[in-house]
C-alpha cells in the first residue's frame, strides 16, 4: 500500500510542471467573449421585444405631432342663389369656415412630451437589460471555461492513475506486489474515472447554459 501511494505521488510530481500551466485566466479569450456578448444581444428573444417597443414609442411621437391637425376643423355651407325664406340675410353661394379647438391645442405639447418620456423610459430599460445580459453572458462564459479547465485537470489525473495502475499491474504479475496493492490501484482509476465523467457533465451543462444565452453553438462563433 505504501509503495502504490509513493508511486502515485511520484507521478504527480512528474506531471506537476504541465499542470501548473493550466490556468483558467490563460484560457479566457476576450475576443471570443465580446463576440458572445454581441451575439447574445442580437439573438436573445427579449431584445426583439425592446426593439419593438422602441419602434412603438417612435411611432407614438410621430402620431402625437401629427395630431396637431386634429385641432383644426373645416366646414362649409352651400346656399343656392335664391333668397332664403327662413333667413333673408343669409348669403348666397358657398360659405367656408375654419375652427380651432383651443383646449386640444394647449394639450398637444404635453402629449408629445409624454410620448418622448415614454420612449426614453423604454430606451433606458433596454440599456439596463443589455448590461444585465452582458454580465450574465460573461458569468456563463467564465463558468464554461472553468469547467473546461477542470476537465483537463481531471483527465490528467486519470492518466496519472492509469499510468500508476500499469506499473502496479506489471509488478503484481511479476509477484513483486500483493493483490491488495493492485486492487487499490484499480480503485484509484475507478475513482478518477468517475470524477472525470462528472467534470464532463458539468462542462456540457455550462456549455448548454452559455449557448442558451447566445442562441447558437459556441463552435459556430469561434
Amino acid at each position: 500500500m505504501r509503495l502504490i501511494i509513493l508511486l502515485f505521488f511520484f507521478l504527480q510530481l512528474c506531471y506537476f510542471p504541465t499542470r501548473a500551466q493550466q490556468s483558467m485566466l490563460t484560457e479566457v479569450s476576450p475576443d471570443l467573449l465580446q463576440k458572445l456578448v454581441d451575439t447574445a444581444k442580437k439573438n436573445y428573444p427579449r431584445m426583439e421585444v425592446f426593439d419593438a417597443r422602441i419602434k412603438i414609442g417612435e411611432a407614438g411621437i410621430k402620431q402625437a405631432k401629427l395630431s396637431y391637425f386634429e385641432i383644426l376643423s373645416f366646414s362649409y355651407l352651400f346656399n343656392p342663389n335664391q333668397i332664403s325664406a327662413v333667413n333673408p340675410n343669409l348669403l348666397n353661394g358657398y360659405q367656408f369656415g375654419f375652427f380651432v379647438n383651443i383646449g386640444s391645442l394647449l394639450q398637444k405639447p404635453a402629449k408629445i412630451k409624454q410620448a418622448r418620456y415614454e420612449l426614453e423610459a423604454v430606451e433606458a430599460e433596454q440599456e439596463t437589460y443589455q448590461r444585465s445580459l452582458e454580465a450574465e453572458v460573461r458569468n456563463r462564459y467564465y463558468a464554461y471555461v472553468q469547467n473546461l479547465v477542470l476537465l483537463n485537470i481531471k483527465t490528467s489525473a486519470l492518466m496519472d492513475a492509469q499510468s500508476a495502475l500499469s506499473d502496479v499491474r506489471y509488478k503484481f504479475e511479476k509477484g513483486e506486489l500483493p493483490l491488495s496493492n493492485y486492487n487499490n490501484a484499480l480503485n484509484m482509476v475507478s475513482d478518477q474515472l468517475q470524477v472525470k465523467v462528472t467534470a464532463e457533465a458539468n462542462l456540457l451543462i455550462a456549455k448548454n447554459n452559455l449557448e442558451e444565452m447566445i442562441g447558437q453553438t459556441i463552435e459556430s462563433i469561434q
